[in-house]
């Protein structure tokens, strides 16, 4: 899907140097990537403390099983 944007070209340099990318769509693609990952890490930290567990749960028994 073409499509147009304004990008500060010094900043996409600088993207393109440090990830060693070939490509100005490489640097946009790793750091649409990052940011999707960013946000999706985000999300989970909100589940921190919500979660309920056994406390008898043995995960080693369950890894000798396998």
């Amino acid at each position: 899907m073409p499509t147009n944007l304004a990008i500060d070209d010094q900043l996409l340099e600088k993207a393109k140097n440090i990830g060693r990318h070939k490509t100005k769509k490489a640097v946009v693609t790793e750091a649409l990537v990052e940011y999707i990952q960013r946000r999706k890490q985000l999300e989970i930290t909100k589940l921190f403390g919500k979660v309920d567990y056994d406390p008898d749960y043995d995960y080693k028994t369950q890894r000798q099983e396998k």
